[in-house]
């Protein structure tokens, strides 16, 4: 099973996720209109709902619990003796 198509990359709309959830949460705190606290709450709540529209269950999953990467694997996509040749 391949990863789910969507038009942009879920690390951009993950992090688009996170900053409108801690703007909300700042306009509460703050005091902000409710209007303004409504509309960011609302455009947090409709992230997911977007992913979940154009990925399917799959999508919302890494949305929320991202892949973590394949350890022992070195920097750059070099292999253990590319590397070592680096160093030495």
């Amino acid at each position: 099973m391949s990863a789910p198509v969507l038009p942009v990359p879920l690390g951009r709309i993950r992090t688009k996720l996170l900053v409108f959830v801690a703007l909300a949460v700042v306009a509460t705190v703050g005091g902000l209109p409710a209007p303004a606290v409504t509309a960011l709450w609302a455009t947090s709540l409709a992230i997911p709902l977007v992913v979940a529209l154009a990925g399917g269950a799959r999508a919302v999953r890494e949305l929320f619990l991202p892949r973590r990467p394949m350890p022992g694997r070195g920097g750059l996509g070099h292999s253990q003796e590319q590397g070592e040749r680096f160093v030495t």
